[in-house]
Parts: structure tokens; sequence; C-alpha cells
């Protein structure tokens, strides 16, 4: 029973992180649009807000491989 509620806990665990981690990634997106619109090309937020969703994204899939390797999370092929 309590392995059952310790994988319960990483499961939920995990879904949040990559939840957060998937709202900032679309946060940072939606802010260089708005950059981009805004700003008539004398700053440079368009680009940082770019960087830091690509920074998001190599992160959050760094994460993902690391959870696999520690048992975190297992892989379930295509049904």
């Amino acid at each position: 029973a309590r392995t059952a509620i310790i994988a319960g806990w990483r499961r939920d665990s995990m879904r949040i992180i990559v939840g957060i981690a998937f709202v900032g990634i679309l946060y940072s997106l939606a802010s260089a649009l708005i950059y981009l619109m805004r700003d008539t090309g004398n700053s440079k937020r368009m680009v940082y807000a770019l960087t830091a969703r690509i920074g998001l994204s190599v992160l959050l899939f760094l994460f993902v491989l690391f959870a696999h390797w520690m048992g975190w999370i297992q892989s379930t092929g295509l049904r």
C-alpha cells in the first residue's frame, strides 16, 4: 500500500512539474509575441523571451530524460 502511495505521489508531482514548465514556455512565447508587436526594434526583449523559451524547453526535455533514467516515469510505448 505504501509503494502505491509513493507511486501516486510521484505521478502527480511529475504532472505538476511538467505542467508548470509548459505554462512557463507558453508565457515566454506569448510575451515574445507581445514584444514583437509593441517594440519597434529598439529593444531586445523579444530575443530574451525567445531565449528563455528555448532554455525552458531544453530543461524540460532533460528533466524528462532524467526522470525516466531514475525510474520516476516509465515509457508506455505506442498504443
